[in-house]
């Protein structure tokens, strides 16, 4: 592996009178895998695009490994992407595909055995890329992606297209990588797999960094105000000696409360101390999930009202004016997918 890391420092784009970086600025550290997050339209895609010298910003600068993309020798061997799994020629064998890639920057062809094995792509290696599923065609832009065994990797919307097979082994490769002192950023919509994957997140919004903190500490953060449920046959008595004890007791059905301002272990405690009864105290805690809402609900482009009364913050439109523009297959081996719901088998 050559040198890691990722710098975006104060990164501009603008799409006619639409600003699609406004200031953009974080970095990607080796040995960890960093989440990168925000809303369609909120600046992701471009800033991958200008990272991996396939778009140009009007300010700012963008390095790997202290240089820009355009001052890499043998690319593949600093940076690997995924970015669009249709980006393939369906009539080529997907080891043709990965041998095109590696003669492009002086890799042999053992280590394109290599990848083919680690992403579990051996025994359909001489198939045609065309007839493979969503989930296989990922694998082997994960292949592309590692092939110049470089210490960056950049990732967007890698689960896509995973069963639940694939996206066990997809965490594990992401978790051995970033172990092996690799520096990892994933963009992604699927905040469950995020909060088990990686150790860091950057949330973006609007074309600028909204958060930039490590996962646990944003899950504590979105956390400090959550509740305690309380159930005991005695409430009204319970709701009075944490009353006193500075929570505050809420009913939420026979037999329950809802108690904020005080920890699960301080809430034991006091009705221990007070000889309450209970049966069950459980603390609610944020997931990644609810994070992210609270921290973007001021960011998407639009938002409406679903039929059942819940706002819809999916539907931005990319600041591109809706269409993915990074389409075409180029030495980064890159594949972006937007569609889900395919499995991996063929």
């Amino acid at each position: 592996m050559g040198e890691v890391g990722v710098a975006v420092r104060a990164l501009r784009k603008r799409y006619g009178a639409t600003a699609a970086l406004d200031g953009m600025e974080f970095g990607v550290e080796p040995g960890r895998v960093t989440g990168f997050v925000g809303p369609n339209g909120a600046g992701k895609s471009t800033t991958m695009r200008v990272v991996l010298g396939l778009d140009t910003a009007d300010e700012g600068t963008a390095l790997i490994g202290g240089r820009p993309y355009r001052a890499l020798r043998r690319p593949m061997t600093h940076v690997g992407a995924l970015l669009d799994a249709a980006a393939l020629q369906p009539g080529r064998r997907a080891r043709d595909h990965l041998m095109w890639l590696a003669r492009s920057q002086g890799i042999g062809a053992r280590r394109v055995d290599e990848v083919i094995g680690q992403v579990g792509l051996t025994a359909v290696a001489g198939r045609r890329a065309g007839g493979f599923s969503l989930g296989m065609r990922q694998r082997l832009g994960i292949a592309a992606a590692l092939l110049g065994d470089p210490g960056v990797l950049m990732m967007d919307e890698p689960f896509n297209g995973m069963d639940p097979e694939g996206i066990v082994w997809l965490r594990g490769l992401l978790h051995t990588l970033a172990d092996q002192g690799r520096a990892v950023l994933i963009s992604t919509h699927l905040m469950s797999e995020l909060q088990d994957t990686a150790s860091h997140v950057v949330v973006v919004g609007r074309g600028r960094v909204v958060a930039d903190t490590s996962v646990a500490d944003l899950l504590a953060a979105a956390s400090a105000g959550g509740h305690v449920t309380l159930r005991t046959p005695r409430p009204d008595r319970a709701a009075e000696v944490l009353t006193a004890a500075g929570g505050t007791a809420v009913p939420a059905g026979t037999g329950a409360l809802h108690v904020s301002g005080l920890p699960a272990e301080e809430v034991v405690a006091h009705l221990t101390r007070g000889a309450v009864p209970f049966a069950e105290v459980t603390a609610h805690r944020a997931t990644l999930e609810d994070a992210y809402m609270r921290l973007t609900r001021d960011e998407v482009e639009f938002s409406g009202t679903d039929p059942g009364g819940g706002q819809d913050r999916g539907g931005a439109r990319d600041a591109r004016g809706g269409q993915d523009v990074r389409g075409g297959q180029d030495v980064r081996g890159g594949q972006d997918v937007r569609g889900a719901g395919e499995g991996e088998q063929a």
